[in-house]
């Protein structure tokens, strides 16, 4: 593949505009009139501005001057979008290497578009406004079109962030695709610290081999990692393990709570481990629906990972159908059935949003799991 066309990204982000630089963490705000200025001059074949030139220096260490380029060749400007998205993640295929109990995806079968319908819709992702892209799966990185995949959607502009087990990062094709066009981070998950818990709870003997190899290859060639130790009840005893295995390689975050699966089955429920369950926070509202969107493997799009129903099928009905996701995503925050006249709900006390705790009730898991008031007494 070529080599990527730009170093940095200038962008509409929200009410503001950015400068950003992918696989860097660091970024720069700018008025509209200089975002503005950066448009014209993309347009023109002029050279950067030297107010660039010196943010570029000082923020990424980077010499816009040294190729002696135009600006539209070291510097991406994104076109504002009439649908006010900022983020967005895709799903590019539910199939997974791995059969880990706590997974929230239940049934991981192998299904998703073939690559001219990726690309299609990559660009409607990039054409919605969002600047960055979480990619997922399943396991992202066993989807044959990956590299393809992946290619097209840094060439669009965006800011990348790669969901995976690591299991495929030492191969040469996926870390050769990664360091031409660095992600902002690959955010890694955790599953034990020895190969007998590793291998045990992924059902995949040999993973852990293969984890560490990927996790290895991935540090040495300078891409970010993000490790998420995920504490479930069959490697609890190897926390503190997982925590001193993660912190080798990048930030380390702990995941605890357990949700239903997206289809409503409580089977990850009994997979936690009770001694390390985490009480939730107050949940505020987010932005699902109205500046965020979720893509599953064929292309539909919800409000959110959890809130997948109903849906728009952006293959069928193109990006105009991204209009209608802020109605469904006010429907789908409505507290109804037992959650109406909730006290908790009316004083902002509560701890789940609707359509999570919507799975929780179809699970029937038990209440005190995602809600304040206690069970009924039979």
């Amino acid at each position: 593949m070529p080599a990527p066309t730009y170093d940095l990204i200038a962008s509409p982000f929200l009410d503001e505009y950015v400068v950003l630089r992918p696989g860097h963490d660091s970024g720069v705000q700018i008025p509209l009139a200089r975002y503005l200025e950066l448009s014209n001059a993309a347009s023109a074949g002029d050279d950067a501005p030297q107010w660039l030139v010196d943010v570029a220096r000082t923020a990424w260490a980077l010499d816009l001057t040294a190729a002696d380029r135009p600006l539209r060749d070291s510097v991406l400007v994104r076109a504002p979008s009439p649908y006010g998205m900022a983020r967005a993640s895709w799903e590019i295929n539910l199939g997974c290497d791995y059969d880990c109990p706590h997974c929230y995806l239940g049934e991981k079968k192998f299904k998703g578009l073939p690559l001219p319908q990726k690309r299609e819709l990559l660009d409607m992702i990039a054409a919605s406004g969002a600047l960055w892209l979480q990619m997922t799966g399943g396991e992202l990185l066993i989807d044959r079109d990956f590299p393809d995949a992946y290619t097209h959607a840094f060439d669009l502009g965006m800011m990348l962030t790669l969901s995976t087990n690591g299991s495929q990062l030492h191969r040469d094709k996926i870390l050769s695709t990664l360091t031409a066009r660095p992600p902002h981070h690959l955010s890694i998950s955790v599953y034990g610290a020895t190969e007998a818990t590793y291998d045990g709870f992924t059902k995949n003997r040999g993973a852990y081999s293969r984890f560490i190899r990927g996790l290895d290859a991935a540090h040495e060639a300078g891409l970010r990692l993000q490790m998420n130790i995920i504490v479930a009840r069959d490697n609890a005893h190897e926390t503190d393990d997982m925590v001193r295995l993660a912190e080798r390689y990048g930030e380390a975050f702990v995941f605890t709570n357990m949700s239903p699966t997206i289809a409503g089955d409580a089977a990850p429920i009994p997979e936690q481990a009770a001694k390390y369950l985490r009480q939730r926070k107050p949940f505020r509202g987010c932005n699902a629906g109205h500046t965020f969107f979720h893509a599953d493997p064929l292309g539909h799009a919800s409000i959110c990972k959890i809130g997948r129903e109903p849906h728009i099928s952006l293959m069928a009905e193109g990006i105009e159908g991204l209009k209608r996701l802020g109605t469904i995503a006010d429907g789908l925050q409505l507290r109804t059935g037992g959650c109406s006249g909730c006290m908790f709900g009316a004083n902002g006390a509560c701890t789940t949003c609707r359509p999570m705790a919507k799975l929780y009730q179809e699970a029937k898991a038990p209440r005190e799991m995602y809600c304040q008031h206690p069970d009924p007494v039979k």
